[in-house]
């Protein structure tokens, strides 16, 4: 169970998840210099340039500006990571973006392709339709 949660602060902002996570994860360029703090815990993956600023909005948290992906393209890198975070974190996450209706059809496929997971989001994209 434990290895389930690893992935889910994201989706706990943005409350497209019930999952409780134990560590951050931050997305950084494929060249950057990864940070080195102690607390909170951080998972650091590595995106392209292109992956890295495709659906960036920016929100303020206590005042400070900080960038956050769209919930459509946080949905597709939980596909991306289903392995990691586990593919039942991903299912609830697309459940709860779709539900609620934070993101449309078209933003969910335009972001499976961009994260290369369109045939791997297909199926469940296609049962929220029917």
């Amino acid at each position: 169970m434990e290895r389930r949660r690893k992935g889910a602060k994201v989706v706990t902002n943005l409350e497209l998840t019930t999952q409780a996570p134990f560590e951050v994860w931050i997305a950084i360029g494929e060249k950057a210099w990864r940070p080195r703090i102690e607390y909170p815990r951080l998972r650091v993956v590595r995106f392209s340039k292109a992956t890295l600023s495709a659906g960036v909005k920016e929100h303020r948290i206590e005042g400070v500006p900080v960038q956050v992906f769209e919930p459509a393209k946080t949905v597709a890198d939980c596909f991306k990571y289903r392995n990691k975070i586990g593919l039942d974190v991903a299912i609830e996450a697309l459940r709860e973006c779709w539900q609620e209706r934070r993101c449309t059809m078209d933003d969910l496929w335009h972001f499976a392709d961009v994260c290369r997971v369109r045939n791997i989001m297909r199926p469940y994209m296609e049962s929220l339709a029917a």
